[in-house]
């Protein structure tokens, strides 16, 4: 007996009866006051970084392109010369990351210039235009591609000597306002150019990458001609979306017996092929013996164990189904019921459906300002410029010091080393803003995990405090308050901010710990032995569970902080001993939602992308002159954007629905603990889990109000 005893409270001891509790607790006090003043200090700090990103920061390195003298084409004196002209684009191979943008600013050891316009034809200096003057080649031609300053009078030679005009020009289209040759153009007959495969082939992944003036034109007329079909599109799936969850009070109990009905016949499907297949392959004699062991994956379809092994399996998990089917049935109807109970909440609430704009107003907030703050930082700091030469070891730039400083704004155009610029080479580091630059940015990235993860922690905790009023509603009509969202929103706020902080910082730090893994094994990569690989693995598989588990557990420690008003921690201990007194209802509830969700998302997404590809194909017919598809270079352009944003409303209207069902399901479990039908201590369930329960309540729920 005494064994028995320890086994039932091994999780902690049942919910006892309370005769004050209805609901969720309106007289509360503030949780987790240190972590709130931690995470407001927090804020505050990451404000002050902002700050100073602002005030150091210079992000016209990534706006606007810089010519060789420092300056910035589109802006001040080269306000009608946005576009950047590279000589001799064949000497680098860009790279076209952000970091990369902002630390170098797309530079590299060619002579740059601002111009008007990219240019449009393939031209190279003929050797008779030699001895000719730079105005009658260039400037006459409206060749205007010479770095400033350039007199007409100047011998042609010379100025392509000393790199002061382009030796030929490619047609080329401006992108990231830079002008890159077009992929159909061909390099000139150059020495260095036409012999050097590797970076004629980088340079062409770039312009694949880049060059996209045309398809960008086409795509904009694309968008300009089908936006607004585009928009029904997502008023359909929002409609649909709508419609699945409001129906499923209806349609749940069939829905989900057709959907566990399809698994175990898809599973049956997969046996029956298993065996043909093995039985054609067995009277043939294909073993693995005869074929051994080989890293093609491909040959093992060939052999009989693999479909043996195949069959096997799905074997089990159809005998597991339907054991699940059979012994745990009662469960199944609990979970049904229960959502059911969850469609009725959600359209008592409605309003609760459209949270996700709030949440996702919120998120977009945190990283834009997150994404200004680290481009204003990683443009802080004052640019440095150092002599360079493309040939450094001729004899006539043996007297210069290459990579000295120097000034960008007067260039050596009369130094006896050919080539001799002044270029960009980094920015200054010497600052006290430039020293602390990497604790910054990791500062920003802290804040950019915490701030998102705090805001989803809000929207979930605002949720289950509006669909618990719902569920401890004795009478749904007079007990449920006025405007239930907005009162659940103002005091999460007021009371569990710090609470919400604490969750979050725990999820954070994991998240911080997965990103370094994940950047060390990236690192590293190249350099590892199988057996660091599979260490690595066991780190980064550990790791994603751990992730896994706190969402989970936050989840529900949320949920019992909405209804109680206690700290993370009790909260967090509360709904996890609650959940393991009841562990085989949680995972029948988790994986009937689980499924019935992720139909209701194909039935979404799967029919706007049917609609959209019908319509937009120009296949439905009939529909009236109003009503014609639009005229498109790219038909899969809206297809894809309508599916797309199907799924993002989808996702959003389902995950609204799935915290409704957790809420519910944690308030089934605490009602069952807590009261049982007596005139005292009725049940708040509806009467379809009292009739599955086998329950009754001496009054029925909103006929008479508790005894006080």
């Amino acid at each position: 007996m005494g064994g028995k005893q320890d086994g039932d409270e091994a999780y902690g001891k049942p919910a006892k009866y309370d005769p004050s509790f209805r609901g969720p607790i309106k007289n509360r006090s503030c949780t987790d006051i240190v972590c709130c003043i931690l995470f407001l200090l927090f804020i505050l700090g990451y404000i002050v970084v902002g700050i100073v990103a602002w005030v150091y920061g210079d992000p016209r390195q990534v706006l606007y392109p810089r010519n060789s003298t420092g300056a910035y084409c589109g802006v001040g004196a080269n306000k009608d010369k946005p576009y950047l002209l590279y000589f001799n684009i064949f000497s680098c191979v860009l790279a076209t990351n952000i970091i990369t943008v902002a630390e170098n600013g797309l530079q590299c050891p060619t002579p740059q210039v601002c111009v008007s316009s990219c240019p449009e034809v393939a031209w190279t200096v003929e050797v008779n235009q030699f001895s000719q003057k730079v105005g009658e080649v260039f400037y006459t031609a409206n060749r205007n591609f010479c770095l400033p300053g350039v007199p007409w009078d100047m011998p042609v030679i010379q100025s392509l000597q000393q790199e002061l005009c382009p030796s030929f020009l490619l047609p080329s289209a401006p992108a990231l306002g830079r002008c890159l040759p077009l992929l159909n153009s061909t390099p000139p007959e150059l020495p260095g150019i036409s012999s050097n495969t590797s970076i004629s082939q980088g340079i062409s992944g770039l312009l694949d990458s880049l060059n996209a003036r045309d398809i960008s034109v086409k795509i904009f007329e694309d968008f300009a001609q089908s936006w607004y079909w585009i928009l029904v599109a997502l008023g359909v799936a929002l409609v649909l979306s709508l419609l699945f969850i409001l129906l499923l009070r209806l349609v749940a109990g069939p829905l989900v017996l057709v959907l566990i009905l399809g698994v175990l016949g898809v599973l049956a499907y997969g046996i029956y092929h298993c065996w043909m297949e093995y039985r054609v392959l067995r009277d043939k004699g294909a073993s693995i013996t005869q074929q051994g062991i080989t890293t093609n994956l491909s040959a093992y379809r060939n052999v009989q164990e693999t479909w043996l092994v195949a069959l096997i399996v799905l074997a089990v998990l159809e005998g597991i189904l339907l054991l699940m089917l059979i012994f745990l049935r009662q469960r199944i109807r609990i979970a049904i019921a229960l959502l059911k109970e969850a469609s009725k909440a959600v359209g008592h609430m409605m309003s609760t459906m459209f949270y996700p704009l709030v949440t996702f107003v919120l998120l977009l907030i945190c990283i834009v300002y997150w994404a200004m703050t680290a481009l204003y930082l990683a443009t802080s700091g004052q640019p440095q410029y150092v002599l360079w030469a493309p040939n450094a070891s001729l004899p006539s730039c043996e007297k210069v010091q290459m990579n000295t400083s120097c000034n960008p704004m007067a260039q050596p155009v009369n130094s006896s080393c050919p080539g001799l610029m002044c270029i960009f080479q980094s920015y200054s580091s010497t600052g006290l803003v430039q020293r602390s630059l990497f604790n910054l940015q990791i500062y920003g990235v802290l804040g950019l995990f915490w701030t998102l993860n705090w805001v989803l922690a809000l929207g979930q905790c605002v949720l289950a405090g509006a669909f618990a009023s719902f569920y401890w509603a004795l009478d749904k009509r007079r007990d449920i308050p006025t405007f239930p969202l907005i009162s659940a929103f103002i005091r999460t706020l007021r009371y569990h901010t710090g609470s919400l902080a604490f969750g979050a910082l725990i999820l954070t730090l994991v998240q911080i710990a997965r990103v370094i893994l994940e950047y060390i094994d990236n690192k590293l990569r190249g350099a590892q032995n199988p057996v660091a690989r599979c260490i690595m693995c066991c780190f980064k598989c550990c790791l994603w569970c751990l992730e896994k588990f706190i969402k989970f557990l936050n989840r529900n420690a949320y949920i019992m902080i909405a209804i109680y008003g206690k700290n993370f921690c009790v909260s967090a201990k509360n709904a996890f001993m609650l959940l393991m007194r009841n562990i085989i209802r949680v995972v029948v509830l988790d994986k009937v939602t689980d499924l019935l969700l992720f139909f209701g998302k194909l039935l979404v997404v799967g029919g706007v992308g049917v609609l959209s590809f019908f319509f937009f194909t120009g296949r439905i017919q009939g529909l009236g002159t109003n009503f014609e598809s639009p005229s498109l270079n790219y038909y899969w352009l809206p297809i894809m954007v309508s599916i797309l944003g199907a799924y993002v409303i989808a996702n959003g209207f389902f995950s609204v629905f799935g915290m409704c069902v957790d809420t519910l399901f944690l308030c089934f479990l605490e009602d069952l603990e807590r009261n049982d039908g007596s005139l005292d201590r009725p049940y708040y369930m509806p009467t379809a889990l009292l009739k599955i329960l086998g329950k009754k309540n001496e009054v029925f729920p909103g006929d008479k109000k508790r005894k006080k």
